[in-house]
């Protein structure tokens, strides 16, 4: 079939069909009527021979073909977006655009709110949707269907981009009647009941306990290094939750420390510094090449580089 017989429209179609999987949702995002939508699946069946979705038991499932073209079809629609949008700058104060965001429990305490309150000042019609880890695969972030990754990773594909938004070193968070508080180092560490928080890379792990050391993250490893080991309690994967835990007087949490600061001002707990050597870690943000050249891509990944870099820890009181 010849190119010019193509409505080059079909392919927006197509990639948000196959991203929603739903007519009616489809139609909505689109701003087009649900027969409209109706209408251009059946014209995109006829111009590529496939049923393209198919329903199931599951809801509208994409054909094989239908999932070897998607990746073409996301590369194709972001060089559209580089042609038309490399003289026109994102309007921000204007625009209503909703940007997926996939990041941890402890990039959402720490980042995500210092983010919203420059978003009321420059873009109070721009919208974020907060994924978490195990919501999306590294493939969708690929693909361009979540806008950033924002998160610390052991891995992570080569062909994304990323930026280093910040260092975060650890706090250890107590109740302030816990026996240990005025009395806190290593031997008092060690003997008091911990809770586990979760790593902030790809997966929380599952099917842990508190011998599996090589698993458990910088905490245990750090005290695997120095030939020591703690006595976890309970396992969380919450930062938030960890906090709650830590009023409880027997537990100790330890925690980076940009989100032991969100308790500062809890009178029933304390902050101390952990009493061993801890690594720092970096907390990144990562995006699919296909966004690179985006202009509200571009916009909002300098502002929040921006809010990241002005969010430093003073005013964390650790003794």
């Amino acid at each position: 079939m010849n190119l010019e017989h193509v409505d080059l429209n079909l392919l927006v179609y197509l990639d948000v069909l196959l991203r929603e999987r739903n007519v009616t949702r489809s139609a909505s995002l689109l701003g087009i009527s649900q027969p409209a939508m109706s209408n251009g699946l059946r014209r995109l069946r006829e111009t590529l021979g496939d049923p393209l979705l198919v329903r199931t038991s599951e809801g509208m499932m994409p054909t094989e073909r239908a999932q070897a073209l998607q990746p073409l079809l996301r590369q194709i629609l972001a060089l559209a977006e580089q042609v038309v949008e490399s003289s026109a700058e994102f309007d921000a104060r204007s625009s209503d655009r909703v940007f997926r965001i996939m990041t941890s429990d402890y990039g959402e305490s720490t980042l995500i709110p210092r983010v919203l309150e420059r978003l009321a000042e420059q873009a109070p019609g721009v919208v974020l949707d907060i994924l978490t880890p195990s919501d999306m695969s590294f493939l969708e972030v690929e693909q361009g269907q979540v806008d950033l990754v924002i998160n610390r990773f052991d891995s992570m594909p080569q062909a994304f981009h990323q930026l280093t938004l910040w260092q975060d070193s650890f706090s250890c968070l107590l109740s302030a009647d816990n026996p240990i508080a005025d009395d806190f180092n290593l031997e008092t560490y060690l003997q008091a009941n911990h809770v586990w928080v979760s790593k902030t890379g790809m997966g929380a792990g599952m099917g842990l306990t508190p011998k599996d050391t090589k698993r458990l993250g910088w905490v245990d490893e750090a005290l695997q290094r120095i030939g020591q080991q703690r006595h976890i309690t309970v396992f969380t994967r919450h930062y938030q939750s960890a906090a709650l835990l830590a009023e409880q007087k027997e537990l100790v949490v330890t925690i980076p420390s940009r989100a032991a600061l969100a308790q500062q001002d809890n009178p029933r707990l304390v902050i101390r510094r952990p009493p061993f050597e801890i690594p720092n870690f970096e907390l990144k943000m990562a995006w699919s090449p296909l966004l690179q050249h985006n202009s509200s891509h571009r916009w909002l990944r300098r502002l929040i580089q921006e809010v990241a870099q002005g969010s430093g820890l003073a005013g964390l009181c650790r003794a």
